[in-house]
This record gives structure tokens, C-alpha cells and sequence, in this order.
């Protein structure tokens, strides 16, 4: 089973975050590959089984750049027969828009025709203990869905 992990991080807690997860879907027997969102064409999803998006969300939900690029592209893709997974970190100080960009990815891979196999994670800031945690329950509830 391939997986695809592509990730945007500023500051980089995505990139941890896309790090714990390479290396629980590994330990789960996939194929990971791991690459930032700005080197990567959403396209590359169509070589997986598995689709996941980690993202930032930054300020008031506005996507930056190298998000809404990629966002772009995806919205192009029929991903129908593949499975997805979102994640990401956002700041609380932002209510109304705490992680919104994992939410808008979430949206867009369901309308491409791509089948959810967990809840999105959503962390704040940093991932800590309790944060590690849920991205290893997640992945598990990836493996126990796709490898089962």
C-alpha cells in the first residue's frame, strides 16, 4: 500500500508532524513517500493509495502561496478509488479560523472523489505529547481501514 504525505510548514510543525507520521505508516508496513507541498504536483497522488495533506493554517485562515498552488492544482484531479487523510497546526488565538486550511482540504479531497479514513488532527502550534498521539491513532486508523 503506497502512501503519499505532502506537507506546508512554516515554522516547522508540520514537518514534524509529517515526520511521526511517515514513520508510524512505515511501521504499519506502507510505502511512504514524504514531500513539501511547494516541490511537489498534486498529481504525484495519483501514484498512491493513500493521500495526506498537512497543513498550517496562517492568521485568519488565508492560504499562503504555496498552499493555494497546490490547492489549485488538486481541485483538477479525480482521485475516485483513492483514500485520504488531513492534518495540521494552527494558533487559537485565531477562534473563528483555528487550523481552517485542514478543513478546506478536507472539503476539496471529498469533491474530488477521494474517501476519508480518519478524522482530520488538528493541533496547536508545536505537536506535544498528547498531539503524538492522535497522529499515531490516526495512523492506525489508516493501517486498520486500508490494511485490514
Amino acid at each position: 500500500m503506497k502512501a503519499r504525505i505532502v506537507y506546508a510548514s512554516m515554522t516547522g510543525n508540520d514537518a514534524d508532524m509529517a515526520d511521526i507520521l511517515e514513520e508510524d505508516l512505515q511501521d504499519y508496513g506502507f510505502e511512504v513517500e514524504t514531500s513539501e507541498a511547494e516541490f511537489t504536483d498534486a498529481s504525484d497522488y495519483l501514484a498512491a493509495d493513500l493521500c495526506i495533506f498537512i497543513t498550517y493554517t496562517y492568521g485568519e485562515g488565508t492560504m499562503t502561496d504555496e498552499i493555494a498552488d497546490f490547492y489549485d492544482q488538486l481541485k483538477e484531479l479525480d482521485l475516485s478509488g483513492k483514500y485520504f487523510a488531513v492534518m495540521g497546526s494552527g494558533d487559537k488565538v485565531y477562534t473563528g479560523h483555528f487550523c481552517e486550511n485542514v478543513f478546506d482540504f478536507e472539503k476539496i479531497f471529498k469533491q474530488v472523489g477521494a474517501k476519508e479514513v480518519t478524522k482530520p488532527v488538528t493541533i496547536e502550534n508545536a505537536p506535544g505529547d498528547d498531539d503524538i498521539a492522535a497522529i499515531d491513532n490516526a495512523a492506525k486508523e489508516m493501517a486498520d481501514q486500508l490494511n485490514g
